[in-house]
């Protein structure tokens, strides 16, 4: 599995010839959005800098797009989606929390999600094995670094990658979240080439994926 961070909370995860895209930016956006071409498309919140579906397209194919709660099967990919809250943009919207089973591994994805409080009851509770938690650092109607940190060890994540923060959002989020973990040291990387076995032995380690659109 390969990822890598498009700015936002924009991602690319490619597993074989298949490639996801979450929450990518629509041309919309005042941020520059990055396109590539997709099989699912995850949005969690609706949104420009979330919502730019067009953006994810395939040639003449368009991709599979998943915009809300529910259970999902798309060609061997199994998603769950839940209900959560959002403050992004200065006004309360619905905000889906999005689980992926790829290659025997957990991805959690906690979208634009505006406070710790906003995960309901049924999240919490299927959210109980994590390997790759995405959490939104940059505060502004997102959760603040401290709150995305606190987060991520109560899922007991294995691996935690920030995201939603940099230029025009929140510059010095990163830093307060790696303050928060105690890894001051971690440098950002192009993309995380990942696979099961790699997960042994990680306990909330963090990792920075630098933002290709930034």
């Amino acid at each position: 599995m390969i990822i890598s961070y498009q700015g936002v909370e924009s991602l690319k995860i490619q597993f074989g010839d298949t490639i996801v895209a979450y929450n990518p930016i629509s041309k919309d956006s005042k941020f520059k959005g990055t396109k590539f071409g997709a099989d699912i498309v995850l949005t969690s919140l609706n949104h420009p800098d979330t919502n730019g579906v067009e953006n994810a397209s395939r040639g003449d194919r368009e991709a599979f797009a998943v915009t809300g709660p529910g259970e999902y099967e798309i060609g061997g990919v199994f998603i769950q989606g839940f209900l959560s809250k959002s403050l992004y943009g200065g006004e309360e919207r619905i905000n889906t929390i999005y689980q992926l089973t790829l290659e025997n591994m957990n991805l959690c994805f906690l979208g634009a999600i505006s406070s710790p409080e906003s995960l309901d009851s049924t999240a919490k509770e299927a959210l109980d094995d994590v390997d790759i938690l995405f959490v939104p650092i940059g505060g502004d109607g997102v959760l603040t670094p401290s709150e995305a940190y606190a987060i991520g060890v109560k899922l007991e994540a294995k691996i935690i990658i920030p995201i939603h923060y940099g230029d025009g959002l929140s510059a010095t989020a990163l830093k307060t979240f790696l303050k928060e973990g105690s890894e001051e040291g971690v440098t950002a990387i192009d993309k995380l080439t990942i696979k099961k076995k790699d997960l042994e032995g990680k306990e909330g380690d963090i990792v920075v994926l630098s933002a290709s659109s930034l």
